[in-house]
């Protein structure tokens, strides 16, 4: 996916069309994204264990990641994304200006560790 978490994004259909916020997390199985912020709907909540007030809250739900564009962090404005490999690593670029994204500030991956575990 070429969304993810942490990136500045902007809403470009439904209800909340022309809004923008950051996306919280990425659900890849159902290519949905949770933004901060956006697509808040209404629950009536009895109260119980989790919670000891009972009413009407208000939370965030997921919206299509087709809905959503990046923002570039350097022009502001939203832009589709690609990919390149760089020194046999995969990095997203902007389709606009070409430039990588993210170059800079993706940490490597944590190895896994190798033998039993007590």
């Amino acid at each position: 996916m070429k969304i993810h978490t942490k990136d500045k994004v902007k809403i470009i259909a439904g209800k909340d069309k022309g809004k923008e916020g950051t996306v919280l997390r990425v659900f890849t199985d159902t290519g949905r994204v949770l933004v901060e912020g956006v697509n808040k709907v209404k629950r009536h909540v009895k109260p119980g264990a989790a919670s000891k007030e009972g009413g009407i809250i208000s939370i965030e739900r997921p919206i299509a990641i087709s809905n959503v564009m990046y923002i570039d962090t350097k022009s502001g404005k939203p832009v589709k994304l690609g990919f390149r490999i760089v020194d046999n690593k995969k990095y997203r670029i902007s389709k606009e200006s070409g430039e990588v994204i993210g170059l800079a500030e993706q940490a490597p991956k944590a190895k896994k560790a190798k033998g039993k575990m007590k």
